[in-house]
């Protein structure tokens, strides 16, 4: 689950994170009110509109502006505000349709007095799977895409381990200050800054925490200029309060219906639908379409009780895709039955009328015999089969 940058520095404040302070505003009047208490509590005579969406890059798309003035604070917000907002992590990229701003943050100036003297770094925490350790990434080239850095300028780029079971050690957390040439009360900071953002990252069952730009100021200050946080959706139930700041607005609205159905969804790019219980079948299904000379158009995961009218459901988020040229279940019996699986598929096809699309079904282990006969006998436009290499094949016949 992504938060908005509002929503990632209100969560880093509770661990001492120094974050710009903003006000978030739904309308032009809001955001009037919230530049003026700016100005009054904040001292900051400067304030900077940002558009309030999961996605990076809004800079580029002219989602951030700077106001100098109460009318240019105006002129932007009501720019910014309604806006389809494109940048290069936007559904589609730039060339895509963007995303509907609807929240912009109105923030104080931290470069205030002299932007000049301020020095912009990059640092993220996010998990590493193969080492099993968390790992810090920082750069001293931060305001930019890290990607690049990586890149052209890879020794720019540093990386800090950290063994979940021990966390992260002091000196690892003065190690990344002298890395990035700090000294002094600047280098205090930053350690200190570390710490508070990996204790953060851990306490909050993050899988991503992002600082770009992590700024030291001309008053050797560190501060989360931009903040991109990223939860462990499985881990949400440890954390109501963090879970009630899911905007559903941002998400793929079919993945969000297929997660009020209980069906675990992702859309991908590709022609063929996938109908599968379980995580580890669902990645060998796509593995097996992708060799069968098809691209999976989904992974989907309707769990352990594959009844008819979770079926029915199922088919209706994989046909809303217009690229789906086939469909392939595959089931495998353990906890739920066959037989009862093949009778959904039936029901929910005869319920739904006439598919365009093939429908290939493969139902291994309980009744699997009984399914394949249900399926053969229903005289309706389903293929069925008991291997995976005949499920495969059965793919690549209907996509020729």
């Amino acid at each position: 689950m992504n938060l908005h940058e509002f929503q990632g520095k209100a969560l880093l404040q509770q661990y001492g994170v120094t974050v710009q302070r903003g006000i978030v505003a739904t309308t032009v009047e809001e955001a009037v009110a919230a530049f003026e208490k700016i100005q009054s509590e904040m001292g900051s005579d400067i304030a900077v509109v940002k558009a309030q969406i999961h996605a990076g890059g809004r800079g580029k798309g002219g989602g951030v502006k700077l106001a100098k003035n109460l009318d240019e604070l105006k002129e932007h917000a009501g720019n910014i505000l309604g806006m389809m907002l494109k940048t290069p992590q936007t559904p589609g990229g730039l060339n895509g349709p963007g995303k509907l701003v609807r929240k912009v943050l109105i923030a104080e100036d931290s470069y205030a007095p002299d932007f000049n003297a301020c020095k912009e770094y990059y640092v993220s925490i996010l998990m590493d799977r193969e080492r099993k350790q968390n790992v810090i990434i920082y750069s001293t080239q931060g305001g930019m895409d890290i990607e690049k850095v990586a890149e052209e300028t890879p020794e720019l780029v540093h990386k800090e381990y950290i063994d979940p079971t021990l966390g992260l050690q002091g000196f690892q957390a003065r190690k990344v200050a002298f890395n990035l040439g700090l000294s002094g009360a600047a280098f205090k900071a930053m350690a200190k800054f570390t710490s508070q953002l990996y204790r953060a990252f851990v306490s909050s069952d993050a899988s991503l925490f992002e600082i770009n730009p992590c700024l030291h100021t001309a008053d050797d200050r560190i501060v989360a200029v931009d903040c991109k946080v990223s939860l462990d959706d499985n881990a949400l139930f440890r954390h109501k309060d963090l879970a009630e700041q899911r905007d559903t607005d941002e998400e793929d609205p079919t993945e969000v219906e297929a997660k009020n159905y209980g069906l675990n969804y992702v859309k991908l790019d590709g022609n063929v639908g996938c109908m599968v219980n379980g995580a580890g079948l669902a990645m060998a299904t796509m593995d097996i379409i992708k060799l069968s000379g098809g691209d999976p158009a989904n992974f989907l995961d309707v769990g352990g009780t594959a009844d008819a009218e979770r079926v029915e459901k199922a088919f209706r988020i994989i046909l809303r895709d217009p690229n789906v040229k086939a469909i392939l279940i595959n089931i495998f019996g353990g906890i739920v039955r066959c037989d009862r699986v093949a009778q959904g598929v039936v029901d929910a096809y005869k319920n739904m009328g006439n598919i365009q699309v093939p429908i290939i079904v493969r139902l291994q282990g309980t009744n699997a015999d009984i399914a394949k006969q249900i399926i053969d006998e229903s005289g309706l436009e389903v293929r069925s089969a008991i291997l995976l290499q005949e499920a495969a094949d059965l793919v690549e016949q209907v996509l020729a």
